[in-house]
């Protein structure tokens, strides 16, 4: 491969100063940190997720010291020098020197991916770069270091270089919105952002949205390849349209060619299950020679055998035809069947022999990959009709082979259209459109789309050019291919806040979807440390939350104390919600809020699936300072230290919050989820919890002020009160009763307003059930009744005051152990068998009986004899496990 860098800067042969050393010319400077890279490769391999190619290929996609295709060993040596331009902007009164965060975004956020970034280039998930620009302007000012470890295509680095952009159109609006909210009017100004990702397509994606460059010449040196392509290759997107004349043809429509079980002969997929005049597709195969109606059955798909001139071998394929033409007439779309002149086109086409160079490696084994092995599908260019596997590769070696600046940006629009050029391309033959979009899958389907590469790429090359006119990129940004795991090329306590998007579960198999474009950059993913769950990778919800923690460990290194972390979720699945949530706090995070993000138009996936998140969650979290850290260690054995963390916690939670015109409930600021929060801070530094519930409670009481069954400092009731005085009504928060715990809080809700008899509460306690988890038993309404409240001599269920509280809670926990070591006999006599149901109270009893009493062998012991659904599901069940595992 040829140099594919020599290009985005506006001035190549302008004198320029990086880091501290002078070049004479970008070029220059370049070639200087392509060598000294070239040198720290060794090293920088001993790294986790240094991907897979030859060095030859790393380097010449980098552009050394800003963007790397491999850990970027320069990381440092930015970081330096952005510090000292804080100094700067101080003295130019253009940031603080105090600065300081303690409340986080907590509005829930709406915001559409209809921007030009985000159509520029498509990719499995995007967030809005708007939406990221609200939470570096809440959490940052001029200057800060922003730093995204799962960066994907870079949005992060987007949003922090815009708002050096005074002009920008989202200016105006979000300013707006922080005043409406009754926030400080937020400053622009230039962000510094450090981004990674372990998938090279994603680093290549986002190096080219970061980049400069110059339009017009960009825009003719496209449009030079193209006509060079166009000489050699553009027969063989021609037809004849009605008056016999020659034209280009904007797209083919392939259908699958199946064997009819009643006549036996071949028909095609399309004319089998559409019916053109009505516009309808049928349910069933009708086949058009007999009439017989069938289902879709593999069984019945024919395949034939082909010579592939790539690997010299015969191979297997399912045998597919065109069905249908596309072209147009001022601008109108005309359909077509295909004629004898088109059925000689690709006859033609397969006896031209390749030019140009094409990767051919091996498809690996994957979760995803495996519905293309067994169709026969093994290497990266059956991905490919022979026609446009010709288009690309000519596209991309004449790019390679180019002297222009604008190579790698003119690259990244083969890129962009791998996949609609590709045979999974979906048509819907009702609409008679491809079905765009980025799938989830490596599906082939049986009518699919094949794009004319050309006018794709023309397209593209007009979304980029809207993207690179109405965003104007002005910040400082660096990006590398590296692991969330290992980020050792950066020093402790150095970024100032952290925006991440993580990979949820099995969501999304990137490595495996993007292999086949991932090829055509000439290096891979390295999958060790990709944090999904994978059959195929040997992955499991534990191997998943293990790497995210250790993720999760790294970013809380590096994360400046006192400083902000903010998690998009996106999963159905509440062992994933949970797995990512208890290895967020494990690592020392201490979350803030949960709200949401919406991002309009959903993907695919979210359109269709039934399970599938129609708004992302936003995590806040923070960073203890340094301050209450040593204050901590002093008074950790005393009450003291406990109630500092609740103060401490309490002034970095939402004081109020607004849903339409009334006053909602802050979560966070409950009893119960402060006594989680204590609970969990004192078990990841491996320390006693000094207090139980039922004193928490009185000393939240006796401490601080209360309002709405929510809990705040002396001086934040004040500021709640004025705010509740302009939205006096109050939202309390639905419950739905999925467990014990739901329930005792449910039932606390009613029965604090009034007493009521068991014949009242019980039609609404069986409205209320939800569904509960499998291997949970909830006890019967009466049995909680009588565990946690009181009844007068009316039969009337009430609840207690704090001296029968204390009482009752003595007694339930009792009930509560004495059941939890009934689990413990069990576990230790049929060792070999698994607890089907247990009561998830009575284990969080003894998990933390067992953690006090540093008697870590029972916890394990029952922990892996009980449903691991509770287990994985439970952020209070899985911190005590886990230090336990760690203890023994």
């Amino acid at each position: 491969m040829t140099n594919l860098f020599d290009q985005f800067e506006d001035n190549e042969d302008k004198k320029v100063v990086c880091l501290g050393m002078g070049f004479d010319s970008e070029e220059k400077r370049r070639d200087y940190f392509r060598k000294e890279l070239r040198k720290k490769l060794p090293e920088l391999k001993k790294m986790d997720g240094f991907p897979i190619g030859e060095d030859d290929d790393i380097i010449e996609l980098s552009d050394p010291p800003y963007y790397t295709a491999c850990p970027n060993p320069w990381l440092n040596d930015f970081i330096v020098e952005w510090e000292k331009e804080k100094k700067e902007l101080e003295k130019q009164e253009k940031r603080k020197k105090d600065f300081e965060v303690n409340e986080p975004y907590a509005n829930d956020i709406s915001e559409g991916k209809n921007n030009p970034i985000y159509n520029a280039h498509s990719y499995h998930t995007k967030v809005p770069h708007p939406a990221i620009m609200r939470y570096i302007l809440q959490y940052t000012q001029p200057g800060d270091i922003v730093f995204d470890g799962f960066a994907g295509t870079g949005m992060t680095g987007v949003a922090s270089a815009v708002l050096s952009n005074t002009s920008s159109k989202d200016k105006y609006k979000i300013e707006t919105e922080f005043k409406n909210e009754g926030r400080s009017i937020p400053i622009f100004g230039e962000r510094k952002s450090i981004c990674s990702d372990l998938n090279p397509l994603a680093y290549f994606i986002g190096y080219n949205f970061l980049s400069k460059i110059d339009e017009i010449d960009f825009k003719n040196y496209v449009n030079r390849i193209i006509k060079d392509i166009n000489i050699e290759f553009g027969w063989m997107y021609q037809t004849y349209n009605k008056n016999g004349v020659l034209v280009p043809v904007d797209f083919y429509v392939w259908s699958d060619v199946f064997t009819c079980i009643n006549c036996s002969r071949e028909y095609d997929y399309y004319n089998a299950v559409f019916n053109e005049k009505e516009n309808l597709l049928a349910e069933n195969l009708k086949c058009p020679i007999c009439g017989f109606n069938q289902k879709k059955d593999k069984k019945n798909k024919v395949y034939e055998t082909y010579y592939d001139k790539l690997t010299n071998k015969s191979l297997k394929r399912s045998k597919r035809k065109i069905v249908l033409i596309c072209y147009r007439k001022n601008g109108e779309k005309i359909f077509k069947k295909p004629d004898s002149f088109d059925l000689e086109i690709l006859k033609k086409i397969e006896k031209v022999n390749f030019k140009y160079k094409i990767p051919t490696y091996d498809l690996p084994v994957g979760d995803k990959t495996k519905e293309r092995l067994n169709d026969n599908c093994t290497h990266v260019h059956h991905f490919f009709t022979d026609r446009n596997l010709h288009l690309i590769s000519a596209f991309r070696d004449l790019i390679n082979s180019s002297e222009f600046r604008n190579g790698m940006q003119t690259f990244s629009l083969i890129t962009s259209v791998l996949r609609s050029c590709s045979k999974l391309e979906i048509y819907r033959p009702e609409k008679r459109v491809a079905a765009k979009g980025t799938f989830n899958h490596l599906y082939f389907p049986s009518i699919s789309y094949e794009a004319n590469v050309i006018k794709e790429i023309l397209n593209k090359l007009k979304a980029v050019l809207k993207a690179k006119t109405e965003i104007e990129i002005k910040g400082e940004s660096v990006y590398s291919i590296s692991s969330a795991l290992d980020l050792r090329n950066i020093s402790e306590n150095s970024v100032d806040y952290i925006f991440i998007d993580p990979p949820f579960g099995s969501n999304i198999m990137y490595s495996e979807l993007d292999f086949f474009k991932n090829a055509w950059l000439g290096i891979n993913e390295n999958i060790k440390t990709e944090a999904i769950i994978n059959v195929s990778q040997n992955k499991k919800i534990g191997d998943y939350y293990y790497l995210m923690s250790q993720s999760f460990i790294e970013f809380f290194r590096i994360l400046k104390p006192g400083k902000w972390m903010t998690v998009e979720f996106s999963n159905t699945s509440a062992i994933v919600w949970n797995s990512i949530q208890t290895s967020i706090q494990k690592s020392g995070f201490i979350v803030a809020n949960v709200s949401a993000l919406d991002k309009k138009s959903g993907s695919y996936n979210a359109n269709t699936s039934k399970t599938a998140v129609k708004q992302d969650l936003i995590i806040s979290c923070y960073k203890p300072t340094v301050e209450f850290d040593q204050n901590f260690k002093q008074h950790h054995q005393f009450t003291k230290g406990l109630w500092d963390f609740i103060e401490e916690h309490l002034n970095h939670l939402p004081i109020h919050l607004v849903d339409g015109k009334a006053t909602t409930a802050i979560v966070e600021r409950s009893p119960k989820i402060l006594f989680d929060r204590l609970i969990s801070f004192y078990v990841t530094r491996n320390l006693p919890v000094p207090i139980d519930a039922i004193d928490f409670q009185r000393g939240l009481r006796e401490r601080f002020e209360e309002r709405d069954g929510m809990f705040f400092t002396h001086v934040q009731i004040m500021m709640y009160d004025e705010k509740k005085k302009q939205y006096p009504e109050y939202l309390q928060a639905s419950i739905f009763v999925s467990s014990e715990q739901d329930g005792i809080y449910w039932l606390k809700r009613r029965l604090e307003k009034e007493k009521m008899t068991y014949q009242d509460i019980q039609p609404d306690w069986m409205q209320s059930l939800a569904a509960v988890r499998k291997g949970d038993s909830i006890p019967e309404l009466k049995i909680i009744l009588e565990e946690n409240f009181l009844k007068d001599e009316a039969g009337r269920w009430y609840y207690p005051d704090q001296e029968n509280l204390v009482d009752l809670e003595k007694l339930r926990h009792k009930r509560l152990m004495k059941e939890f070591n009934l689990y413990l006999e069990t576990v230790n006599k049929l060792k070999a068998k698994i607890i089907k149901e247990v009561r998830v109270e009575a284990l969080r009893a003894g998990f933390k009986e067992c953690y006090q009493q540093k008697d870590f062998k029972a916890i394990v012991k029952v922990a892996e004899k009980i449903p691991q659904n509770l287990l994985m599901e439970d952020e209070f069940l899985l911190q005590f496990y886990d230090i336990a595992m760690m203890k023994i």
